[in-house]
Order: C-alpha cells, then structure tokens, then sequence
C-alpha cells in the first residue's frame, strides 16, 4: 500500500491538471472532478487491473465513466498513467485533440466508454460486467475481471438508473464495482433542491451491498475497496461524500469549495482564485501544468505491482489453453471478432409469414450456430419472436450465465445501453429487441451506439399502422423517417452510422439478418412486420439469390421489357401492397411497371451512378408507398415523384380495417398509379 502522503499528493495534482484545463479552455467542469479525484487516483494507482502496454488487453478491469462532464478528472490519472501528456491535456476540449470534452471511447488511450448522457456510462457498465460472467461461464473463472464504475448525482436521478440499479441486483453481479461521487451540488442547485431519497436503502433494496464512507479520505477508499473486491455475491455500490472543488481558495485566501458556481465554468469566473488555488494544490502558479515527481514514483511503482498480476494472469491463460485446445480456438475467434460464417439460404422459411416470424427462424438458427451472441427482449419476447432464440438457449438468472437470452423486463432505454456495454466490453453480439413505436425510448442508446461505432443489432417488430386494435399508442408512424435519419448521419469514421433495414418478404428478411450479421462497424436496425406478407415472385427459380441484391440498398423485383412507364417503390410489406396495384392494372391495360424494394436507402445512396439509374431511371414518373410519413422515401422519389404515406397517427382498428380506411389497397394503388400517371 503506498503512503497517504504520496498518494493524496498524486490526487491534489489530479485536482491541479483538472483545474488547469478548464481554465485553460474557458469551459468544462472543474468542481466534480476534483471531488471524485482521491477515489480515481487510488482505484488506479492501486486497485485496477490492467496491463500498462497494453491497453486492449482482453483481461482487463474496466472502468466505465458516468459523468462525462468530469473529464479533467479521467484524462489527468490517465496521464499518470503514460496515455496523455502535458500537450494533449493543455488542448483540452479544442479542434483536432484526443481529450474532447466528454470523453469519447478510446481503447488506446484507455477510455473504454464514450460517456456525456447522464446515466448510460454506468449502465454500459452492467452490460459488461454481464458480458464477462458470459465469458466466465463458458471459458472459466480465469477470465474474470472486475467492472469499475463511477456516477455522479445526475446519473443517479436519471430514470435509467432504476433499469440499471434492478438489472445488476437481479442478476448478482458481484463483479461489478460503482462509486457515487455524492458531493450534494448538481449544476444549477444543491441536491437537495430536487431531491431526499434514501440512495444506499434503494440499492440494497435493489440487491446490491453498500457502504457510505467520506469519499476524500485515502483509508476509507481503501476499506470500502477492498470489501468490494471480496463481495462475491451482489453488486457493490460505494457511496463517497466528497466536496465539490475540493482545494479550491478565494482572493483573500479563504475556502471555496462546495459551491454550485464550480460545476461548470472555470473556477475563476466561478468566483475563487485560479493563482491561490494552484498554490494551495502545490503546483506552480506560471505553469500549472506539471505532473508532480512524487505522482510519476507512485505510477512507476503501480505499473511494476500491475506488471506482475499480467505475468501471473498470461501463465495461468497459457496453462489453460494447453489443456482446451479447442476451446482456445474458439475463445481467440471470438475476442477476434471474427464471427462464424454462416450460410443464411439455408435457413428454411416458410410461405408468405411476417417479417418478425422470418426473423424468429433466424434467431433460431443462431443459438444453435451463434456461441456468442446476447439477444435481449423487453418484456415482449413472445411478440418480438426472439423466444424463438430463447426457446433453443436459457435466460440469465441470478448468478446463472449459462444461457444467452438476457430478460430486460420493461426497460428499453436500459436495454439498449446495456447491450452497448456488453458491445463495449468485446466478444459479445448484441442483440436487442422491443415493437418498434418504442424505439422511442431507446433513441439516446442508439445515437450513442452510433457514435461509438458499436455493431449491436436492434430488431423492431410491429413496424406500423397494422398493429391495428392496440391503437395509436402502438401503432409507430414517424418512427421510421427518425430511425432513417441516422443513416444520413455520419459517424467519426466517415462512415454511415447507422443501417436501417425494412425487410419486404421472409427472404429479404435472411438477407437483412446476413447484412446485420456481417456489419461489425456499426449499429444495425432491423424493422419487422407483425401481419403476414406474401412473398415477393422470385424472377429466377430462387428468391432468396434474388433478395441478395438487397446488399446494395435498393433493387428491382419486378421488371418489364425496355424503359418503364412508372417506377413504383417501397419497402417491408409496401412492397407486395405495390405488386397487388400494379397487376390489377396491368390486367386492365399495357403498362410497363418496374417496382423496386428499398431495403436501405443509406446503403442505396452509396452505389455506383450506373447502378442506381437503371434502378431509378431519371425522367420516368416514380411513385413511392409506405406505411409511415411520406418523408421516408422522399429522397428516392425525387422532386417530381409522390410518395403515398400517412401524415396522421392510426386509430384501433383491426389491420384490415385500416388498411382500407387509409388506402392501403390494391384498388386504391392501381388508382393512384393511374391518377399519377395523368
């Protein structure tokens, strides 16, 4: 154990670095991290494993931040640590630096979460401490590692902290470490002006084992460490009450901590003295920037204890692969991320089903194929069809990891960031399922999975109006033109940040699974029928070779001789909508229809100029259909088409019903096809 003396030295530089940068930025937020730095400082210095070459390091404890706005606090033990130096923090939330003001996931410079929305950091904590007892389970102990977590006043109020807070307890995951950094000041107020509860009773309400220890204080971090290491049955939540701005001094030289002014903006527009505050840290007024020697002797000398505990982890992996040769093999697959080859025109599907139950034999196939994938459900497995992966695997229970089908309960929002976490943590394929009007709930995940480029796959069943009976609560309208927008949206790679897939028939569905399967860049979306769909016509004698064409995006399924009079377009059950218009027209006169099935129009975007214009031709009328705003298929129409959409929530009514009341008829398309074409 190294001495208080050095080691509360190392956290007042952590408090000076911290203090530093945001003045140096003119924004951020010095107050909190400065509070929490004692428990990071130790937690590091002493307590987390981890390989100091090696950041990517399968074996690794991980440690989840909560509070993104505490930053300063990450950036400044991890530049003790060799991943930053002086330039990178001193260009702290500027143009081009690795240290953004939120951190943003980067496993070489040891940020293993992209953290800002409130209570998602911690909540991707639980889904990868899920993801290790997986591993656990199926590989041995001797992959266990420790998730370290660290959450803020704000995390804790956030709904999704009830998901998290249930889940972990539920499950026992006593692999899994959270420090509450209880300050009592948010940004705009004390806490006390928003809230009373009793957080330690409701976590142990929850499951979870707890401890309320003074968060500042070197020996008590420690005691409340090492009990939590020890725990091996529930969750352990540490609650330290630590003082915002911890070191901070005024003009005349007075105290000026615990003040709300400190949350967000420098301290010297906050109203203390940068000049005594620096002093009162031991740093050097013209050049605070410094990482103190003592700092460098006490990492020198973690990185040494660390270094042993690697040597000691690699002898016992080495002694256990030479004894499961084939399970090694395997578990080097996974962690690679290289998934399994598949063949996906195998998997039989039956005649004219919906797109959800298409998807259920998929799953299927899967959890008979698939060693690592998670597919979670909320509450709706049963109506989502992922009880058809279930029904071949088992659900988490608590301390039982053996299966693969992870029981949300009603909690999307959780759900999904959960499921980044596991993503997140490596070796692990996501799968996350609810009805797609509730998609709603689980945007900020998405958007978050988005950003840190992580493949976890969403399947969205009850894809719209169709829900019928259950009404305008369920019935999902606008969802699909937000969903779409992700595809327009890039991610820091230049790459489309998301892939939005709406199946036409249970062909297209095998082919959407194979594309969502095989994209490990980032998040795919799946959007799926509740009612039966009639098949597509296969052009060939296969309609699945035929649906492969649905890789670029956009393709014809029903195609006449020379230059069409009319495109018609669509996607999901739109699609068979359109055949039934367009040959109950072509009965009545020639006409030369070509109907295209937009699977993606990010995807389509993409394709050569060759390749689109025979799908689209320029200057032939183009008619779109689809079951939600007619925006969605706007982009593929183009100025001069029609889109064919809802513009007004549904009503309960049975899908029949509907269909007719909103024109979702062959009658009705064979007419708007004439009218359009007049």
């Amino acid at each position: 154990m190294m001495s208080n003396q050095q080691i509360n030295k190392a956290s007042d530089n952590i408090r000076l670095l911290s203090m530093a940068m945001v003045e140096k930025a003119k924004s951020g937020h010095p107050g909190g991290a400065m509070g929490g730095a004692d428990f990071i400082n130790i937690l590091y210095s002493e307590y987390l494993n981890y390989d100091p070459n090696n950041t990517e390091w399968f074996f690794r404890d991980r440690f989840f931040l909560d509070p993104g706005h505490m930053s300063p606090m990450l950036y400044s033990v991890l530049a003790f640590d060799g991943k930053y130096n002086i330039e990178d923090l001193k260009q702290f939330r500027q143009w081009g630096s690795i240290t953004p003001g939120h951190p943003e996931k980067d496993i070489k410079h040891g940020v293993e979460n992209t953290s800002g929305p409130l209570g998602q950091g911690h909540t991707m904590a639980v889904g990868a401490a899920i993801a290790e007892r997986f591993f656990a389970d199926r590989f041995g102990e001797w992959t266990a590692h420790k998730t370290y977590t660290f959450i803020s006043d704000g995390g804790i109020q956030e709904e999704i902290s009830q998901g998290a807070g249930r889940i972990a307890g539920y499950l026992g995951l006593s692999n899994l470490v959270m420090f509450y950094d209880s300050n009592d000041i948010q940004l705009s107020t004390e806490t006390n002006a928003v809230i009373s509860e009793d957080t330690a009773a409701k976590y142990e309400a929850w499951g979870w084992k707890t401890i309320t220890i003074e968060g500042n204080n070197a020996d008590e971090i420690r005691k409340a460490l090492d009990m939590a290491v020890a725990e091996t049955e529930k969750p352990f939540l540490i609650i330290g009450k630590t003082v915002m701005g911890k070191g901070l001094r005024t003009n005349d030289d007075t105290s000026f901590e615990k003040q709300v002014s400190t949350h967000g903006q420098p301290v010297s527009n906050a109203g203390a003295s940068f000049d005594n505050s620096v002093k009162q840290l031991g740093g050097n007024v013209n050049e605070p920037f410094e990482i103190f020697e003592e700092t460098k002797e006490l990492y020198a000398n973690a990185h040494k204890k660390k270094a042993v505990y690697v040597a000691a982890k690699i002898e016992e992996e080495k002694k256990w692969r030479s004894e499961n040769p084939a399970k090694a093999k395997q578990f080097d697959a996974i962690i690679a991320g290289k998934n399994i080859e598949l063949d996906f025109s195998a998997i039989a599907m039956k005649e004219n089903i919906a797109t959800r139950a298409a998807s259920g034999t998929v799953l299927a196939h899967f959890a008979n194929n698939v060693e690592n994938m998670i597919v979670a459900s909320a509450d709706l497995a049963n109506s989502d069809k992922t009880d058809a992966f279930l029904k071949n695997s088992k659900p988490f229970t608590t301390k039982d990891f053996s299966g693969a089908f992870f029981h949300a309960g009603v909690a999307e929002l959780t759900m999904a960031a959960m499921c980044n976490g596991m993503a997140l943590h490596g070796g692990i394929i996501p799968v996350c399922a609810t009805f797609f009007v509730f998609s709603d709930y689980m945007k900020p995940a998405i958007r978050m999975a988005a950003l840190q480029e992580l493949p976890v796959k969403y399947v969205f069943t009850h894809d719209a109006f169709r829900v019928g009976e259950d009404g305008p609560t369920h019935q999902p309208i606008e969802q699909e033109a937000q969903i779409r927008l992700m595809e327009k949206l890039k991610n820091h790679s230049g790459k489309r940040s998301v892939l939005v897939l709406r199946p036409a028939d249970a062909a297209e569905t095998a082919v959407a699974w194979k594309m969502a399967y095989e994209n490990i860049d980032t998040p795919t979306v799946l959007i799926l029928s509740r009612q039966n769909i009639k098949n597509i016509p296969a052009n060939g004698n296969d309609r699945y070779q035929d649906a492969l064409q649905a890789e670029k995006g956009a393709y014809i399924v029903k195609k006449s001789e020379g230059t069409p009079d009319i495109v018609l377009i669509g996607n999901g059950s739109e699609v068979s909508t359109l055949f039934a218009g367009a040959d109950m027209l072509q009965e009545k006169r020639e006409i030369k229809i070509q109907i295209v099935s937009a699977i993606s129009e990010g995807l389509f975007k993409e394709q050569s100029k060759e390749y689109k214009q025979e799908v689209i031709p320029q200057g032939v009328p183009v008619l779109g259909l689809t079951a939600g705003l007619p925006v969605a298929l706007e982009g593929l129409v183009g100025y001069n088409g029609k889109v064919i959409g809802l513009d007004h929530f549904g009503y309960s009514a049975p899908a029949n019903v509907l269909d007719e009341k909103f024109g979702y008829t062959a009658e009705n398309i064979m007419k708007q096809i004439e009218d359009f074409l007049k």
